[in-house]
């Protein structure tokens, strides 16, 4: 009985490798697949897999990233690598080459501001990059927060006319998305400073316009300060410093006043 079902599994495990090549003739290469995981269960027997088995896996997954299907083609070469089947070289190159890939268009659609599909993209890498990949998602969703609170800071700052503090909190923001996004609250900085520049920033409190730095002293004091890479609020301070004045803040508006002379 034993001898019996022995030389029956050997005979189909003879019959196997021929499907195998029928299957990928045809092009079938989820039948060839099934053909392999039918050989592989007979393997006891000591018949060493043949050389179908790598080919069919590899066709199949190279079929699968033509469709689009990138996931399941990564998950299938990845598999063909780590079974060490076939030309282990070239597959090691094109799992590689797939994995840049994917990488690249994840690394695109978060510069695009779709941080969710980017992150979705990139978890099938993780189980085989685990750590590379698992930091590039965490590195992603880092710089997304941080801009998303430094925009809403900005719209606040422009919001109260604080022109230089939210020219700073621009000059923060280092996503391409969301510096877009920004661009009006820039124009409105623009704007804003462009007035100061001219001497005439709005002050209805207590400052006298006497007791205002303003103009192009003060500009020419703040971009010094900028030119040797202070940040815009600390080179506004630093300028109205420079000048022999102090910053002050006077509800949402903050200028330079000129030091009491007496009474």
């Amino acid at each position: 009985m034993v001898l019996a079902i022995a030389g029956g599994a050997f005979w189909w495990e003879k019959q196997l490798p021929a499907q195998l090549r029928h299957a990928i003739a045809n092009q079938d290469y989820e039948g060839c697949i099934r053909a392999t995981n039918q050989l592989a269960s007979l393997q006891w027997l000591g018949q060493r897999a043949p050389a179908e088995l790598a080919l069919c896996r590899q066709r199949h997954a190279e079929q699968l990233w033509a469709q689009g299907a990138t996931s399941q083609a990564l998950e299938l070469q990845y598999k063909l690598v780590v079974s060490e089947q076939g030309d282990l070289d070239q597959n090691r190159a094109t799992l590689h080459k797939w994995q840049q890939t994917i990488q690249e268009r994840a690394i695109s659609l978060f510069r695009q501001g779709q941080l969710e599909p980017s992150l979705a993209l990139l978890k099938p890498l993780e189980l085989q990059q685990r750590n590379p990949i698992r930091n590039l998602r965490k590195t992603f969703q880092e710089i997304w927060n941080r801009n998303s609170v430094e925009h809403m800071r900005l719209r606040r700052l422009v919001q109260q006319e604080r022109w230089w503090e939210a020219l700073d909190s621009f000059n923060r923001l280092d996503h391409p998305w969301w510096k877009a996004k920004a661009e009006v609250q820039k124009q409105r900085i623009e704007t804003g400073l462009a007035s100061f520049d001219r001497g005439i920033e709005h002050n209805q409190h207590a400052a006298q316009p006497v007791d205002v730095i303003s103009g192009q002293q003060l500009e020419q004091a703040v971009q010094r300060q900028l030119r040797q890479g202070v940040e815009a609020w600390d080179a506004f301070q630093a300028g109205c410093q420079s000048l022999g004045g102090h910053v002050k803040e006077d509800g949402p508006e903050s200028f330079c006043q000129r030091p009491a002379t007496g009474p």
